[in-house]
């Protein structure tokens, strides 16, 4: 029997309590869920891609079933490297919903394989965005409570 295999894809700049949140819900539907790191040097990230894959392995240790990999082509080609059909995203609030959802479309005028399902993070981690985070550092505020607790030494840094 095949396992069923997703790619979880986003910057992870860095990755936040509500990323684990979906990627945890994920894992009750798949048997493997592949993080991917995207290189997004065009949106000028704080950290770069190899501390960023950093802080996923390490928050993600004690999830079963969970790789970490970073990604420099389209999410596509990414999914197609790893023969993966099934992308993970993320929402939020409704306003999310716009973007993914062309997003969603313009992968799967890419390759008609690619299915994606969208997942909402727990009640209590749907406020939070790595852009709110990247601002709470960057005014040295505490955004303990809005990560994981094995990435803060990166935040301090």
């Amino acid at each position: 029997m095949s396992k069923k295999v997703a790619i979880y894809p986003g910057t992870f700049d860095p990755i936040t309590l509500g990323h684990l949140s979906v990627i945890k819900r994920a894992r009750k539907i798949f048997d493997r869920v592949i993080v991917g790191v995207a290189d997004s040097g065009s949106k000028k990230p704080m950290f770069d891609l190899g501390t960023r894959v950093l802080m996923a392995k390490a928050s993600l240790k004690e999830i079963g079933e969970v790789e970490v990999y970073p990604f420099y082509s389209l999410l596509v080609n990414f999914c197609q490297d790893q023969k993966v059909n099934t992308i993970i995203r993320g929402l939020r609030a409704v306003s999310d919903f716009e973007y993914e959802l062309q997003m969603g479309y313009a992968n799967a005028s890419i390759d008609k394989n690619i299915d994606t399902i969208y997942l909402m993070p727990s009640l209590e981690h749907a406020f939070i965005s790595s852009t709110v985070v990247r601002e709470i550092v960057k005014h040295n505020g505490d955004a303990s409570h809005l990560v994981p607790r094995e990435i803060l030494e990166f935040l301090e840094r």
